[in-house]
């Protein structure tokens, strides 16, 4: 690991992240193996002119020890402090960075159930905060660093050692790290980003048809959407970046005008297990049927989290020549491999993708198209073979992806 690329990833994320304020308050959220990295943000926070830098640390081995040995009802408590907690640091207007990193296959073994009911549960309690974060409240910003499971799980044939330094040295390349200004090659990304965002706002698709192996979907866009891409900006006007790396176009499906069939290209980590190759049936934006090579038991339990979860929140294009899917690798954690493909999300969608969403109630942005959900879930589609076609209000034509790939 180099500890200089370390400390410019840290201020990368401070800087261009959550882009924090003077005198702003940071929550740092964070795997107890990525400690040290935490505090490194925590350093450059302060030097940037934070108020305050709390760490809420979370220990996988403890998630682990509660699934094989704590009773029932356990799974159905409601975590209130830490809601009641998140909703005051919102309205202190605290940014939050969360560092994604966990074994891919931590809970392989554990009943089923009792993911999806702790999941129900904590999504229930959180869904406040969450809807504060995707209504852009306030900046926040999802990163990664290695841990050892997660380095063995992506380059399993070397030993840990070199597997750690082997993930150290693709993140660094993925989020421009390695560059001599990272904050300039983020500038420019962003910008790169904002003209393909322009110019599907501009053209302002009534209808994307997708066809790839084993996909045959159509996609209605509400009629006030807005594609979104990397840069954002809270209801405050800060500029912050939500995801890094980030490569996608985003923005959000009608909620029941989805029809047809679509197959995943890349496997899935949820609830500390891998969904893998699995195929949704949708009908009028629901999902009515699936199947799954690997995980079936636990896509069905994320899918009967609430009546929304079997509907679509978001849709995501990436082009398949981006840095990530270059690479070459899966990296089994959706941060990374959202961001090499074309993607959707079960559940939630973002209201800024709504004219006007920040004066709607819930039922107006229901009624607008959006879906309501207490999840919101990536999973990947994009391949080397996907075509997409946009529709105009006029019945005009355009190709958008051709062979994986951005037309314009």
């Amino acid at each position: 690991m180099n500890t200089e690329n370390l400390k410019k990833y840290a201020e990368l994320v401070v800087k261009i992240g959550i882009n924090l304020q003077e005198k702003q308050q940071l929550f740092i959220m964070t795997p107890l193996e990525c400690a040290s990295f935490a505090r490194i943000i925590a350093e450059k926070a302060y030097e940037a002119g934070a108020i305050n830098v709390i760490i809420d640390y979370h220990d996988e081995n403890l998630e682990l020890i509660k699934y094989n040995k704590a009773p029932k009802e356990s799974f159905e408590k409601k975590p209130k402090h830490l809601a009641l907690s998140r909703e005051e640091l919102v309205k202190e207007k605290t940014a939050f960075i969360s560092i994604s990193a966990r074994d891919p296959e931590l809970l392989s073994g554990v009943d089923s159930n009792k993911i999806s009911t702790l999941s129900k549960t904590t999504n229930k309690a959180l869904k406040n905060f969450s809807n504060a974060l995707m209504s852009n409240e306030v900046q926040w910003c999802v990163v990664s660093i290695p841990t050892k499971a997660w380095a063995k799980k992506v380059f399993s044939n070397v030993s840990e050692g070199e597997a750690l330094e082997k993930l150290w040295n693709s993140i660094f390349s993925i989020v421009r790290v390695d560059k001599e200004s990272p904050v300039s090659a983020w500038s420019e990304h962003l910008a790169n980003l904002k003209v393909r965002k322009d110019y599907l706002n501009e053209m302002n698709f009534k209808y994307l048809y997708y066809k790839s192996e084993g996909t045959d979907l159509i996609v209605e866009l509400p009629e006030d959407h807005i594609w979104l891409s990397g840069e954002e900006h809270t209801k405050d006007g800060i500029k912050f970046v939500a995801n890094m790396p980030t490569e996608e176009v985003f923005t959000l499906p009608k909620r029941d005008g989805v029809n047809g069939y679509i197959t995943s290209k890349k496997p899935l980590i949820y609830g500390g297990n891998i969904i893998d190759n699995f195929k949704l049936i949708i009908k009028d934006g629901k999902i009515v049927d699936f199947t799954a090579e690997k995980g079936t038991e636990i896509l069905r339990g994320l899918l009967d989290i609430d009546e929304g979860a079997r509907y679509l929140g978001e849709v995501a294009l990436v082009g398949y020549n981006s840095p990530i899917s270059n690479s070459g690798l899966i990296f089994y954690n959706t941060l990374f491999d959202e961001n090499a493909s074309c993607h959707f999300a079960f559940g939630e969608a973002y209201p800024s993708c709504l004219k006007g969403s920040d004066n709607m109630t819930k039922e107006e942005l229901i009624e607008k198209g959006a879906n309501d959900s207490l999840t919101h879930v990536d999973f990947m589609v994009g391949s080397a073979e996907l075509e997409i076609i946009g529709e105009t209000a006029t019945g005009e034509r355009i190709e958008i992806f051709k062979d994986g790939e951005w037309v314009m």
